[in-house]
């Protein structure tokens, strides 16, 4: 059986020893409440510790917590600093964030281009998210010359990846029949 309060003891004498995948771990269970009461400023307490270590999964849960400004305030900048350093050791989530926040200007200037890269690289990872975000990229010509075999390619790869939502279905059906 799963004993959290166990678990958190353990993750806290790890943690305080310094050692990064427990304080992120410790980060998690106090993000999610588990053996402990939830806090979202105890969980970026703790993620900080991993991510100023470099540990790249809390690198980018303390992106989200800026973004979303849960447990510490709001700060897009600081969103995308975080998600920059896990982006760069290859996290696909960060990736796509970071494609996001420059599409839309949030947190550094707005620029396509940067944002088609960090799409791509998070799309041939298998990311279906920013596959989707990439094939309307290529489809609208932002960032990239506009290619509509581009982005059907890349609009059924996020399809086959389980990405859905109904602009997606849309574009989708009118590429198919214009191919």
């Amino acid at each position: 059986p799963q004993n959290y309060a166990e678990a958190m003891k353990w993750y806290r004498k790890a943690a305080g020893q310094g050692h990064k995948e427990a304080q992120n771990d410790l980060g998690q269970m106090y993000q999610q409440g588990l053996g402990v009461a939830k806090s979202d400023t105890d969980a970026a307490k703790w993620w900080r510790k991993a991510a100023e270590q470099g540990y790249a999964q809390a690198q980018h849960n303390l992106g989200l917590l800026y973004y979303h400004g849960t447990g510490v305030p709001q700060n897009d900048a600081e969103a995308v600093k975080w998600w920059r350093k896990a982006a760069e050791q290859g996290v696909a989530l960060a990736q796509s964030s970071l494609g996001v926040m420059y599409s839309n200007g949030n947190g550094v200037p707005e620029n396509d281009a940067e944002a088609v890269k960090w799409y791509l690289k998070a799309a041939v990872q298998g990311y279906a998210k920013a596959q989707n975000n990439l094939g309307f990229a290529y489809l609208n010509g932002e960032g990239v010359p506009q290619d509509n075999v581009k982005a059907f390619m890349w609009l059924s790869l996020a399809k086959a990846g389980g990405h859905k939502n109904k602009i997606m279905e849309r574009r989708f059906k009118k590429l198919k029949k214009e191919m």
